[in-house]
């Protein structure tokens, strides 16, 4: 069985989830957390629950998504994997944070991720897998992360509640964006949960239905004259 913390980090509102199973392994998704309050929140829960980290993994490399991965990444000796296309991300944070006022975060390692890899966790009969989706758009290496036997899909800022990720950053990609939303995520059974990086939870059948960024046929009707 799959469980899951949300923490909200930094100013930005940036959804970090620590994911385990029965093994006690857990994998930490996008560690925002800037400040040494929200680090000390982050650990002091794995601690309390008797986690072990395992790998970081990243939907994406905008600086809001990464604020803390330098630092889980001393404290548990662990990788962080990322697709190597979001590393021109890693490169120009700079412009990314000179244009919101933020701190530049620390410069870290990452391993490749690409469309098609399972990320496993834990052992025995407690493994966990996770299907990685590329999913370009609001980033070049924007990945989705799929759990079918838990029914959860971690997006990122690939999809959100009501929204989809903004393209109007630098190396941003409207189309792209809808290609991967449309043809990879709308294509999912609608009762699987979504887990965005930024708001509430929401399902695919949710925004198959109600997003007003996906109705194919949102134009007004026009009779034959």
């Amino acid at each position: 069985m799959l469980h899951i913390k949300c923490f909200v980090f930094n100013e930005f509102g940036e959804r970090c989830t620590v994911a385990w199973n029965d093994s006690l392994e857990a994998v930490i998704v996008d560690p925002g957390c800037r400040t040494p309050q929200e680090r000390d929140a982050l650990t002091g829960f794995i601690r309390s629950q008797g986690l072990r980290p395992v790998r970081i993994v990243l939907t994406h490399a905008h600086f809001d998504h990464i604020y803390g991965v330098a630092y889980l990444s001393r404290i548990y000796g662990i990788c962080t994997s990322l697709n190597a296309k979001d590393r021109v991300i890693l490169e120009n944070n700079g412009v990314f944070c000179s244009r919101f006022g933020m701190p530049l975060p620390e410069e870290f390692a990452t391993e490749d991720l690409r469309e098609g890899d399972v990320i496993t966790f834990g052992n025995g009969e407690n493994v966990s897998r996770w299907e990685v989706l590329e999913t370009p758009g609001h980033t070049p290496g924007g990945v989705c992360l799929l759990d079918r036997q838990e029914r959860i899909l971690f997006s990122g800022d690939t999809l959100f509640a009501g929204s989809i990720g903004r393209t109007d950053n630098p190396w941003g990609d409207y189309d792209a964006l809808m290609e991967g939303i449309f043809g990879k995520l709308m294509t999912l059974d609608g009762d699987i949960t979504v887990i965005p990086g930024h708001g509430d939870q929401t399902t695919i059948a949710d925004e198959r239905m109600k997003n007003p960024f996906l109705q194919p046929f949102n134009e007004p009707f026009e009779e034959d004259a």
